[in-house]
């Protein structure tokens, strides 16, 4: 789990410099997740391994299998506002429990709808496109930096790579229409295109001694890209909070396509966070030489664990926004409002998160 075993209020107390982080990651298998008084208790067999008030705690993330939950924890989340998300050993969300009084809003869902049909479709779709590609770039620099002297050929092309990001982004801003359907194809070939030169950079940033022949999404086996495919699972839980706590409907996207079952807002939310949160965080596990397996196809549970701890604490992390420090996972749900706030017409414009490097 993200705290300690033994990381219990009689042994450690709590400390305003290093508080507890807000999501909560159970990751036993056969784990027992109860309610004591006004604390949550996660036991196996009896044996207590935590134990956490609730107070503080935002998300609980379950990634492991045999999880059970007892119904006054799932009353008592429900009542806070608290989400409990599944994933499994791949990392994709399978399920969800949320309170219904948090997704009753009908105003923010109906201006999402009907700006798909219009100019506020367009901006957004652009600000989650521009966006990603933005933190590409951001990403790519801050990682060539250190290379500028010890390896000055490698910091050359991985900057050019950078700025060909840029190019992308600056033609993919200046497409014009009147509905994002308009635009879709030519935003995702500018995508694919800019993809294309980041995942070949990024793979040269890699230390030798890791084995990565390159990007792989569906049906990924091998360790890099399988740690990778497992933090945006953790990534989109938090999105999808987000979203659903902004008032906002999952399923109505702008960037992605409709499709039954396809959360297409989540989507295109988090395509903004993947470099600065998850990509981040997995090329510094590699590239300090950290082993991640993979065995019968999937991640084995030492990684799952390590992948999962890394990610939630990047969300912990901060970056300047909107001219102050914010906590990743803050500044997700305020891209959330913003999207929100703009479809209903409080805000003039969306502007995407771009990260600094």
């Amino acid at each position: 789990m993200t705290q300690k075993l033994d990381d219990k209020p009689e042994n450690n107390p709590p400390s305003t410099l290093n508080p507890p982080p807000s999501t909560l990651t159970i990751d036993r298998f056969g784990a027992f997740v109860g309610k004591h008084s006004e604390r949550l208790r996660v036991s196996v067999k009896g044996e207590v391994l935590l134990e956490r008030p609730f107070f503080g705690i935002e998300h609980i993330l379950i990634v492991a299998g045999g999880v059970s939950l007892s119904s006054d924890v799932i009353r008592h989340c429900a009542e806070q506002g608290i989400q409990i998300s599944f994933l499994t050993y791949s990392g994709r969300p399978y399920a969800r429990l949320i309170s219904p009084d948090l997704v009753g809003t009908v105003k923010t869902r109906r201006e999402q709808l009907l700006a798909f049909l219009d100019r506020r479709g367009v901006e957004l779709g652009k600000g989650f496109a521009t966006g990603k590609l933005a933190n590409q770039s951001a990403l790519l620099k801050y990682m060539a930096k250190y290379r500028k002297v010890t390896d000055r050929d490698l910091y050359e092309r991985v900057r050019t790579a950078a700025d060909k990001i840029d190019d992308y982004a600056r033609e993919m801003r200046d497409q014009a229409g009147d509905q994002i359907d308009d635009l879709r194809h030519p935003i995702m070939t500018l995508e694919a295109h800019a993809a294309k030169v980041y995942w070949e950079a990024a793979r040269d940033l890699i230390i030798p001694e890791v084995d990565w022949k390159g990007r792989e999404t569906r049906g990924a086996e091998d360790a890099v890209n399988s740690a990778l495919n497992y933090g945006y699972g953790v990534l989109y839980s938090q999105t999808e909070r987000a979203v659903i706590l902004a008032g906002l409907d999952p399923f109505a996207g702008f960037l992605h396509v409709d499709r039954a079952g396809r959360p297409s807002m989540v989507l295109d939310m988090v395509e903004e966070f993947r470099q600065t949160v998850v990509d981040r965080s997995i090329f510094a596990l590699l590239n300090k030489g950290t082993e991640i397996k993979v065995e019968e196809g999937r991640l084995d549970e030492a990684s799952r664990r390590n992948i999962a701890d890394r990610v939630n604490e990047r969300l912990e992390g901060q970056e300047m926004y909107e001219g102050k420090k914010h906590r990743l996972r803050t500044i997700i749900q305020s891209q959330a409002r913003h999207v929100a706030a703009f479809v209903r017409g409080e805000r003039q414009a969306y502007r995407p998160f771009t990260t600094r490097w």
